[in-house]
């Protein structure tokens, strides 16, 4: 009994011919036999004999190993992850439009503008403004900024523009959009 040398055709025809009508090899589960005690009853076991010497490999590869298909899987993995290396990384960006209040209409609002536009930093870029009327005559700067958002915060920005003791009162975000 048993299906005889597996590395040999004969063997795998044996195999074959036995899987042919069933859907496994062991029946009852949990109980472990000798390899020789599997397979057709008239098909003498030559697995234990050493008939065969494992050196005599064919190079067939019954249990479809996935050597080639890992080895291009890495090769590609790496390729991909050189030419993504080389890209640059996309910089996130936005857009602030800021309020920035004096204290009252006496305020020199030229000056309030040389002030936070002297405010300068790494993925800052300062851009239009203009004032608005507010109450009483006192008028407010609103004024444009790209900002990296990695670099540069609102928080940042409200501290260095209150930072002008004498000229702000306060500053408020009136817009930010992502770009």
């Amino acid at each position: 009994m048993g299906f005889g040398d597996l590395k040999s055709p004969t063997g795998l025809q044996v195999l074959n011919d036995y899987l042919a009508d069933k859907s496994y090899i062991e029946g009852l589960p949990g109980v472990k036999k000798a390899l020789d005690k599997y397979g057709p009853a008239d098909v003498e076991d030559t697995t234990g004999s050493g008939a065969t010497d494992s050196k005599d490999d064919d190079g067939i590869d019954l249990f479809g190993s996935d050597y080639e298909e890992e080895k291009l899987r890495e090769e590609r993995l790496a390729q991909y992850e050189s030419k993504k290396a080389k890209k640059p990384a996309l910089v996130a960006k936005s857009s602030i439009l800021l309020d920035v209040k004096p204290w009252d209409d006496e305020t020199d609002m030229a000056q309030l503008e040389e002030c936070v536009r002297s405010i300068q930093a790494d993925g800052l870029v300062w851009g239009s403004s203009k004032l608005v009327p507010v109450e009483y005559g006192i008028k407010k700067l609103q004024i444009q900024c790209l900002v990296e958002d990695d670099k540069v915060g609102t928080d940042m920005l409200e501290e260095q523009i209150t930072a002008f003791e004498d000229y702000v009162q306060s500053m408020d975000v009136a817009a930010f959009n992502k770009i």
